[in-house]
This record gives C-alpha cells, structure tokens and sequence, in this order.
C-alpha cells in the first residue's frame, strides 16, 4: 500500500482532485474536514484551543470559525501554536483511519503537507496548483469572503514555487488542462 498525499493552497482545487480518486475507487482521507471535527469532537484539543483563543472560540459547543479565523490568520505566531495542537490529532486519525483501506493507493488530502513536515510521512506528493487569480475567485466563491481576507490566507501559506521544488508531481487545476488525464498518468506511475 502507498500513501499518498494531495496538497495545494487555498482555491488550488485539492478537493476537486480527491473527489476524482474517490470516484475512480481510491479512498481518501480528507486531512481539513478531520482537523474541523477533532476541533468539536477531541476533549484535550478543544480544551488546548480555548487556553490559546480564549472561552469565545466556542459557542454552544461548535467552533466560532470567524472568531477563530481572524486570530489565527492575524498572528502567525497564534497559527503556529494552533497547528501544533491540531496536527498531532489529524495525523492519529489518518494512521488508525489508514489500517482500515484495503487499496493499493490512498491518498490523504491536506493543506499544510510542506508547511508541517508532514510530506516526509507519505510515498509520494501531488501538488495541485491553479494561477492566482483562479484561487482567489474560488475561495470568493466559496467562503463568501472578501478578496482581501483571501489573499491575507494565502500570504499565510508557502508559496507554489516553494512546493514546486519539493514535489515531483503536480497537477494543473487552472481550466486549460483536463485533471482526470493528468491523475490516470500519476496512478500509472505509481502502480
């Protein structure tokens, strides 16, 4: 079995790949949407998080996203000690979540690979990447965010030509080139 992990930064379209190997029978382990519900399921995180955020990080037992959002993406110092209570729980979940795939290839979506250190856990990496001005009208899109609070996201992420030169693999996500062509080669490759 290979491990896999699938990176990008915010609005590169990660999801839309891993939706792809989903489709085409590949289990994936969505590293974003495990960290949400460790956040409101894991006892010692939540309680971590509110020693660093403070008690309105928490609303009714739920995650206060903007609350939270701004702290973390005002002060890259609160981001770090953020990202060090959340990644050791995600990366628990995907080894326990790992030993119950079956497939010859998984794969592990997450944001932070490079950023964490987390590459060096996987076989390989798949960078998706997409032009800037793609990214930001996605995450607009998407978050219902102003252009400004996209970009202050973005600037809080290692730049694509940083991860290029770690990553032996990439997957174009800009419109011009077709994304199920480019991971049929990737899977060939890695069988």
């Amino acid at each position: 079995m290979k491990s896999i992990g699938v990176t990008g930064g915010i609005g590169s379209g990660k999801s839309i790949v891993c939706k792809i190997l989903e489709v085409m029978g590949f289990p994936v382990f969505y590293s974003d949407a495990e960290a949400k519900k460790c956040m409101v399921e894991d006892a010692d995180l939540m309680q971590g998080v509110k020693q660093l955020l403070g008690e309105n990080a928490y609303i009714d037992g739920e995650l206060n996203r903007p609350f939270v959002a701004e702290k973390i993406f005002s002060d890259a110092k609160v981001k770090a000690k953020m990202d060090e209570l959340v990644h050791p729980a995600v990366y628990r979940a995907f080894e326990k979540w790992k030993k119950q795939q079956s497939s010859d290839l998984i794969f592990n979506e997450s944001a932070l690979l490079f950023e964490t250190g987390s590459h060096s856990r996987f076989d390989e990496v798949i960078l998706v990447i997409a032009d800037l001005e793609t990214r930001v009208a996605r995450v607009i899109k998407r978050d219902q965010v102003q252009k400004e609070a996209v970009i202050t996201r973005i600037q809080h992420q290692m730049l694509d030509e940083h991860k290029l030169k770690m990553s032996p693999y990439v997957i174009e996500n800009d419109s011009h080139q077709m994304l199920i062509p480019q991971l049929l080669k990737f899977i060939e490759k890695m069988r």
